[in-house]
């Protein structure tokens, strides 16, 4: 049994006082002091880890008013802050000991846009993707370009002048900056925005704030123009922050903008801005082209650059194979083929944007023609994809190699602090080659892949911060980084900001630094605003890279064993791909409905890795303590439980507010098939849960969900009375109080007894022994679960009249435990008990050479997932999903083409989109085969989940999400549309809460296939 966890903060807490004086003030927005808040906020996408003491999420720009009138009383000149926007900075830039502002949160309105003059006001909390979504129908965009897109919010990307792949064409998030509504530290509120010499004048003039930070930076601009010519790089990536180049613009106007952007925070905080927008491209098409050599890639790059493309991207070997492995790669492996023996170690991929389709064809045949006319011997051949679908997924693979290179086995991993350097480009390659020496030199491997029409390059060196040897390398490299930079004329921080890289600052602006320095005391006279980035005054020294916390300092205490044992939680490297603002997108659901990063994949892994840490402090093995626990039995533990419940002295235990974190998980698996580490929170939340409630009770409906399996076939012996008490009053009251709502009624029907009827046999071993090869090789056995089977039977039904119609033998499976639902409450002994004798059984048939076919996604993708978890000998449960089986013997047996002008609509579960990414594009082949286009509704969550919809605690969640993005095209259905969804639990939620009766695709195809073959 687990001791109490008492988690100490580890910097000194922001005093009570300051919460309360908030609230006094009128704050409107949330304040976070737990330390589940405070564990999640430590990290970022870089190597850092640093706690702040608290967390505040104003609501709008009247909060930021009041929080920075606040601290600006005498009782709290002590806390400083740092603005926080998506926390998928690579350097440290939010992180802060002080309290953090969050606009993500609530922050996230679009105000106003303006399609005649193409400009958007949006909150800093707006997320770029969610902005340009509701700008493509005006035919509009906001420009730079991010990996993070998804995720990255305005304000953030302001606070880092951020930019990426195409800046060569559309500039960096400062060119498209038109204002900036900004909060100073004296609360002052005022927009900033370019202006005439008479404008400045006036502002000039004024005796507060406003008007000394324009003076300030007025005298300076004036003072250095002719050294700042000489310092500033003559580069696409310029400057990030105190950009006194750029002050003073081309047309004579003032842009006090261009010392804001880039700023990191520093400066101001940042509530809303408005945007200049770019019409959006007609026409797009990537060439793809493929190298045995990335020397030979990146040489060619400055080659193609001469055609005058929008942009040119390369990718090396190390991020190419991890693709291969990602759930992208899939919608574009075509254009990427095989090239016999010759492996493609390097890829360039160029993008050509054209205002029609004609215009578009010739700048193909253009830059197709040089390629054909220079044949260089290690280019291998290249491929086009037309049209803004196969580009972007394409640029989804380029967008995700941050993360898949840290998606490695062992604990030597790709990490970021060099990995954003610019130099000119015809330097590029020549810099390139320098840089890998020195890597080569220090003994790290590391992935590659960067902007080469830039001169930007992304590297990550693979290193294992929990060892001393390797933290040394942090600041060796990152000196030699440095130098090499300066001697090509180039800049470390070309694209993700300073941060704690800040140490370099002086060095790079020499005589100009003290000029910052003017122009933060101007600002913020007294330090308060993220303090010890960029440039830093009043003695507070700037941050060094080597005397910031480490994550990995905090890892050592865990041991490499534990580290691997949970599911790659302690490995989240921050990348913040769960943060996805998007509803029709799977990834975690229950951060989309909540906001709360907490209730995240990235939130969890952080909270998970610092559960492990505390135990590893008592000297705790949590698989030592799993493996007591099943040994045990729970009946003698009980009294002890029972009292650690209920007593007064474990309130303030760390693994209450883990588990908190944990019960909003709807166990769906998006972040295991999604996530580019591959986190997978309902494997570790399993490990977690069983230990927990070691020492604490279980809520009443946790026996009962976990025992689905075994009760439901008792539940449809007593059917009337099961239907009773789910769907009376006084029935709906009785399983409240036990925790669970929203049951599903148990139908007339049932399956085993209409197999009988229609002769369906169940499937044994020794049985088919009997059968010859020709039948085994036409026979498939059929294995529902449980929901299906007794809730929902026609679709097993179904499945079977569709495989006689196909002249297959069908067969049911015997019964048996799937054990998902004991893996999803953590009852992890039972559930490899269960594992092992199911998967033994279905071994036994695979083993005859017959197929095995699944109905529900979920369950089914379980024999794949949780199966092959199980510790010793691999489970050997091959059990395909039914378009898988439908697409092979369609494929060998074409059929007689439906003529229907029907709309047909797929809403397929999530696990089955995330985690078998070929699922939906062979439920597509399937249709086709009948003559039918199938349309795939762009869903996330049902919000179900399994059994989690139908659990009282989190029915509100449940019927958010489904509102989210499932109400719409539900009630968005045409008469005579056939809508088709996989899932049961999918089904259940339509019924529920819209009385929608929907179908399973195999109950439409057995009715088209109307024929025996």
């Amino acid at each position: 049994m687990i001791p109490c966890l008492d988690r100490p903060a580890s910097i000194a807490d922001a005093p009570v006082s300051f919460s309360e004086r908030l609230i006094e003030a009128g704050f409107r927005g949330d304040i976070e002091t737990r330390a589940a808040s405070r564990t999640v906020y430590a990290t970022d996408n870089s190597i850092y880890q640093v706690e702040p003491q608290a967390i505040v999420f104003p609501r709008d720009a009247e909060d930021m008013q009041i929080i920075a009138r606040t601290l600006s009383e005498p009782a709290f000149l002590t806390i400083v802050i740092a603005p926080r926007g998506g926390g998928t900075g690579t350097n440290g830039q939010a992180l802060t000991d002080g309290v953090v502002v969050d606009c993500s949160r609530h922050m996230n309105r679009i105000l106003e846009i303006d399609p005649m003059r193409r400009t958007a006001c949006v909150e800093a909390g707006v997320v770029k993707d969610q902005l340009n979504r509701e700008l493509k129908p005006h035919g509009l965009f906001f420009a730079p370009e991010l990996s993070t897109s998804n995720r990255a919010t305005i304000g953030g990307m302001i606070s880092t002048d951020a930019c990426g792949q195409g800046s060569c064409l559309y500039g960096k998030t400062s060119n498209h900056v038109l204002g900036l509504r900004v909060v100073l530290t004296d609360g002052s509120d005022f927009w900033s925005r370019p202006l005439e010499n008479a404008e400045l004048t006036e502002i000039c003039a004024r005796d507060d704030r406003i008007g000394e930070v324009h003076r300030i930076v007025e005298r300076i601009t004036w003072e250095t123009q002719e050294r700042v010519a000489e310092v500033f790089p003559n580069l696409n990536r310029y400057m990030t922050g105190y950009d006194l180049a750029h002050v003073r613009r081309q047309d004579g106007f003032f842009d006090l903008n261009a010392v804001l952007c880039g700023s990191e925070g520093t400066l101001a905080l940042i509530a809303e801005a408005e945007l200049n927008l770019m019409p959006l491209p007609a026409e797009v098409a990537l060439i793809n082209v493929r190298y045995s050599d990335f020397n030979a890639a990146l040489e060619d790059a400055r080659n193609l650059v001469s055609l005058g493309v929008a942009s040119i991207e390369t990718v090396d070997e190390k991020v190419l194979d991890l693709a291969k492995g990602d759930i992208v790669w899939n919608a574009i492996a075509r254009f990427f083929p095989s090239d016999g023996e010759r492996a493609a170690n390097g890829i360039n991929i160029v993008e050509i944007l054209a205002g029609g389709p004609d215009e578009l064809e010739q700048k193909i045949a253009e830059v197709a023609t040089t390629l054909e006319a220079r044949p260089g011997a290690n280019r291998l051949g290249f491929t086009v994809a037309r049209g803004h679908a196969d580009a972007e997924a394409i640029w989804t693979m380029r967008k995700r190699a941050v993360g898949l290179l840290g998606n490695v086995e062992g604990s030597i991993r790709p990490v970021p602090f060099v990995e954003d350097t610019a130099v000119p480009p015809e330097h590029l390659a020549a810099y390139i080659r320098e840089f890998r020496d020195l890597l080569d030199r220090a003994g790290v491997s590391y992935g590659m892949f960067g902007h080469v029409d830039a001169g930007v390059l992304h590297v990550r060196p693979a290193l294992d911060l929990v060892r001393p040897d390797h933290t040394a390398l942090v600041r060796q490299i990152s000196d030699e980084v440095v130098a090499l930079t300066r001697k090509y004329g180039g800049v470390l921080w070309g694209e993700h900001g300073k941060g704690v890289r800040s140490e370099y600052v002086p060095e790079f602006f020499g005589d100009l630094y003290p000029c910052l320095q003017d122009i933060k005391r101007g600002f913020d006279p007294q330090n308060r605003l993220n303090p010890g980035k960029i440039t830093s005054i009043n003695g507070r020294p700037l941050l060094k890279i080597d005397e910031v916390p480490l994550r990995g300092g905090f890892d050592r205490i865990i041991g490499h064993e534990i580290r691997a044992a949970f599911d790659n939680a302690a490995y989240c490297n921050g990348n913040g791909a769960c943060f996805d603002f998007d509803e029709t997108s799977p990834m975690c659901p229950s951060y989309k409905a909540t906001r709360d990063r907490r209730q995240s994949p990235k939130g969890r892994a952080s909270l998970m890795r610092e559960w492990l840490r505390m135990l590893a402090e008592k000297n705790i093995d949590p698989r030592r303590e799993a493996e007591g626990l099943r040994k045990a039995g729970r009946l003698w533990q009980l009294p002890r439980r029972i009292v650690n419940s209920f007593s007064p002295v474990n309130a303030g235990d760390f693994s209450h507010e883990v588990k908190a974190a944990m019960d909003s998980c709807l166990a769906c698996k998006a972040c295991a098939g999604q996530c580019p580490i591959k986190v997978s929170v309902p494997s570790f939340r399993a490990k977690f849960l069983e230990i927990y409630h070691g020492r604490y009770l279980r809520p009443l409906k946790d026996p009962l969900v976990a025992s689905i399996e075994t009760m439901l076939p008792m539940m449809a012996r007593v059917r009337p009375l099961y239907n009773l008490v789910a769907g009376t009053v006084p029935g709906k009251a009785l399983t409240r109080l036990a925790g669970l709502t929203a049951l599903p009624h148990l139908p007339a029907v049932s399956l085993r007894k209409e197999a009988r009827r229609l002769g369906v046999a169940i499937a044994h071993a020794e049985d088919l022994t009997r059968f010859s090869n020709a039948k085994l090789s036409r026979t498939v056995v059929f294995v529902p679960d449980v929901f299906t089977s007794y809730f929902d039977p026609d679709v097993a039904l179904a499945a079977i009249s569709l495989a006689r119609k196909l002249g297959y033998e069908p067969l049911l499976a015997a019964p048996h435990i799937n054990g998902k639902a004991l893996h999803v409450h953590g009852y992890l002994g039972r559930f490899e008990r269960a594992a092992r004798e199911t998967s033994a059984y279905l071994k036994g048939l695979t083993d005859l050479g017959v197929t095995l076919v699944g109905i529900d996604p979920s369950m089914t993708l379980a024999f794949r997932s949780e199966y092959s978890a199980v510790p010793g000998k691999p489970l050997g449960a091959d059990v395909v999903l039914p378009q898988e089986w439908l697409a092979n013997v369609l494929a060998e047996q074409p059929l007689a083409k439906a003529i229907e002008a029907i709309r047909y609509t797929l809403m397929p579960h999530c696990t089955e989109r995330t985690n078998a990414p070929a699922a939906i594009g062979q439920w597509k082949a399937v249709f086709a085969q009948l003559g039918i286009e199938l349309a795939v509704a762009e869903t996330g969550c049902c919000g179900m989940a399994g059994t989690f919809g139908h659990e009282t605690r989190n029915r509100r969640l449940s019927k958010a999400l489904y509102e989210m993005s499932w109400k719409s095209p539900i009630a968005g259905r045409q008469k005579g549309d056939v809508v088709m969804v996989t899932g049961y639990s999918c089904r259940s939620q339509v019924k529920t809460l819209d009385a929608v009766g929907l179908e399973h695709p195999l109950q439409v195809i057995e009715r088209l296939v109307n024929f025996k073959v």
